[in-house]
């Protein structure tokens, strides 16, 4: 079996289909996703994620939701 080193994989695919917004979406999705594991495997205070998280609303201007 051949590798193609030229092949795309599926995730590299789908972000060229991406506009510009649904990437930015998706990256600050992926940045809480990290946020969130370092909580949890409390690498970070409860404190700390609040402030990054903030933050990372604040610069990628993605308002905080009430849930």
């Amino acid at each position: 079996m051949e590798l193609d080193l030229h092949a795309k994989t599926q995730k590299q695919m789908e972000w060229e289909q991406m506009n510009p917004a649904q990437k930015k979406k998706q990256l600050f999705l992926n940045q809480k996703e990290l946020l969130d594991k370092f909580l949890e495997r409390h690498a970070i205070s409860q404190a700390q994620y609040q402030k990054s998280l903030g933050d990372l609303r604040l610069k990628m201007g993605f308002p905080e939701t009430k849930q």
